[in-house]
């Protein structure tokens, strides 16, 4: 969907530009009209196209001035009510517009002096039908063309919005990724595991796999807009694991999501974000550690995931949006609007930072 990067609504030209080919095409068609029916000899052509143009002109530029201000005063209106008004300007435009064209034409002396009301009366029944088919015509199409460009706008604000939910997904992928392929954080997983092979192999496998599923999911996040829950709490808990091996019982955690909320679809490594922020900056700056709870829960149409630590705390509005946890409020506003945001709630010397999103995502 590129060809929406360059497209622009562009302002239409005034009524009055358009008139210049609609109202002489349609004198045309009157004039061929009469004909066809043989109201006109071929010898009158000329006269007859005069008086029909004189005609045209006058109904036509207030016909599309009326409709004009309509279009735009009553734009939030219903649509049927537009078209009745639509139908009595055309009327307006249809009578006033024959009575102004009679007097023109018996001015320049088109029509002989004394015809008048004659002239207009037998005027008006074919000025009313012509006007009403050919400006409900051009109101419909002019309507469907409006919306027609709205629908456009919309598509073009809706693949860039995704564009950018797609950038900001890549950039939370790559932030993720760089935080694994550190080389401090590469070397205590390795010192770990190289400590628990003598004693303790097989976790030491363990740990290996759980860093090779890490990596993986790190690299394929960038193509999944969403992912269940079950699938990225197994990366919470494959991230913690491979923490533990290097803070030991410094790093305490729990896991207290219902299994009921296993399918909901959540952005990837957005649970693993907050759970990286409370290690990195409670848990690897402490001589304590940290204590780290991991909560879920359904409430009031949408769900709540929380992750829970006994840190100083931090506020979310000094978050830049290059940060992690900035780059995931701005993913949850994209994917999810209103709906879909951070939270962050201290007390008792606890900081709980929240995501929340729709139970139906």
């Amino acid at each position: 969907m590129r060809e929406f990067e360059n497209y622009t609504v562009k302002k239409k030209p005034p009524f009055w530009r358009r008139l210049l080919w609609i109202v002489p095409a349609i004198a045309v068609f009157c004039l061929a009209l009469f004909l066809s029916v043989g109201r006109t000899r071929y010898s009158q052509i000329a006269l007859q196209f005069a008086v029909i143009l004189v005609y045209s002109v006058l109904i036509g530029f207030l016909a599309a001035f009326l409709c004009s201000q309509i279009g735009h005063r009553c734009a939030a209106w219903k649509q049927k009510y537009v078209y009745v008004l639509y139908v009595l300007a055309l009327v307006f435009a249809a009578t006033v517009g024959t009575f102004a064209g009679a007097m023109v034409l018996q001015w320049i002396g088109l029509i002989p002096r004394g015809i008048f009301w004659d002239e207009f009366r037998g005027s008006v029944p074919f000025s009313l039908i012509v006007t009403l088919v050919a400006g409900l015509s051009i109101a419909t199409f002019e309507t469907m063309r409006t919306r027609l460009n709205i629908a456009m706008l919309e598509a073009r604000t809706r693949q860039l919005e995704q564009e950018r939910a797609y950038k900001l997904l890549a950039e939370a992928k790559l932030s993720s990724l760089e935080s694994r392929i550190q080389p401090h954080f590469l070397f205590n997983t390795l010192n770990s595991v190289a400590s628990l092979i003598p004693s303790d192999p097989a976790r030491a496998e363990a740990i290996v796999e759980k860093l090779a599923s890490l990596l993986r999911f790190s690299l394929h996040a960038q193509s999944s807009g969403l992912v269940p829950l079950e699938q990225e709490l197994k990366i919470v808990r494959d991230y913690l694991e491979i923490e533990s091996a290097r803070f030991g019982p410094r790093l305490r955690y729990q896991m207290k999501v219902p299994e009921s909320l296993y399918a909901v679809q959540v952005p990837p490594l957005s649970l693993q974000t907050l759970v990286e922020n409370s290690i990195k900056h409670v848990a690897g700056e402490r001589a304590g550690g940290a204590s780290i709870e991991i909560r879920g829960a359904a409430e009031n149409g949408r769900v709540r995931l929380e992750v829970r630590d006994d840190g100083p705390g931090f506020s979310l509005a000094a978050i830049s949006p290059e940060h992690g946890l900035g780059n995931l409020a701005g993913r949850l506003e994209l994917l999810f609007g209103p709906a879909g945001h951070l939270d962050l709630v201290r007390e008792n010397g606890v900081t709980a930072v929240s995501i929340f999103i729709p139970r139906e995502s």
